[in-house]
């Protein structure tokens, strides 16, 4: 049973990662993702995801470091964009994301989108990153069943993560099946369809049971399915609220309940029609 927020997988190089995390995307730089983050790691939690893209590195970077929280306590994610995809722009937009978390390391660094060959030449410079003990661990991001299938044969170094949108509505079971058959870690961004689980009968109803809200009832649903999740948010009573998760566990009856919400519905982009 998943039973603490500081709970951790191992994933498949031996790094340990936190189940449970705080989201960034489209936190405001400066003092939204500052106080966010600095809320977060005092309600406990140990994982921060960010990527380039999002523009508040260095905020989270001056948040963590605020926090008097040893670096080596804490999980860190970034990712770097497309426009910096291939080898020699992406060692480099890895300094800068460094420099701008003025950290020495990444906990995982992930190709954010896929980009097909792109992201092969991309691939190569994680793996270089990784050898240098500069990220602990190395992954990808928005890559569906043939993304990966195209993409594995090139690795010397399997990814580690492969972070998706992932909830009640697009539950992804054969990304998921191929994941594990794989030893790739699953991890669910937009887990709580950007708010939208509030209006889902069936989650109110299962929440209700046991005092708890939808939310709380699909990140539960999430760790229970062995996918890590990153709910984001910057106010500091949903930030405690996502987090009090570790108290219940979901009866088999009520995940059978929310895996028969699926509809293959986004939220975010298509990996497999998007334009960046």
């Amino acid at each position: 049973m998943i039973e603490d927020i500081k709970q951790k997988v191992t994933l498949n190089n031996g790094s340990a990662m936190p189940v449970f995390g705080l989201g960034v995307w489209k936190s405001q730089a400066g003092s939204e993702t500052e106080n966010a983050v600095s809320w977060a790691l005092e309600a406990g939690y140990i994982h921060i995801d960010t990527a380039a893209l999002y523009k508040n590195e260095e905020s989270v970077g001056k948040a963590v470091r605020e926090s008097g929280i040893q670096r080596e306590d804490l999980f860190i994610t970034t990712k770097v964009w497309n426009t910096d995809q291939g080898y020699e722009s992406t060692l480099k937009a890895f300094d800068d994301s460094l420099g701008k978390l003025r950290m020495d390391y990444a906990d995982l660094y992930l190709i954010h989108w896929p980009k097909g060959d792109l992201s092969v030449e991309t691939w190569k410079a994680l793996e270089e990153i990784h050898s240098q003990g500069r990220t602990k661990a190395i992954g990808v991001s928005n890559f569906m069943v043939s993304h990966l299938e195209q993409f594995l044969p090139h690795c010397h170094v399997k990814p580690a993560v492969n972070q998706v949108e992932f909830h009640p509505y697009l539950q992804l079971r054969e990304l998921q099946s191929f994941c594990r058959t794989n030893g790739i870690q699953l991890e669910a961004w937009a887990p709580i369809m950007k708010g939208h689980v509030s209006e889902v009968k069936e989650l109110i109803e299962i929440g209700e049971k046991y005092g708890k809200t939808p939310a709380q009832v699909t990140i539960r649903w999430e760790l229970q399915l062995g996918v890590i999740t990153i709910p984001k948010s910057v106010r500091q009573h949903r930030i405690n609220e996502n987090a009090d998760v570790f108290d219940f566990e979901l009866s088999d009856a009520d995940m059978e309940v929310i895996a028969s919400l699926e509809k293959n519905s986004r939220f975010g982009m298509d990996p497999y029609n998007f334009d960046f």
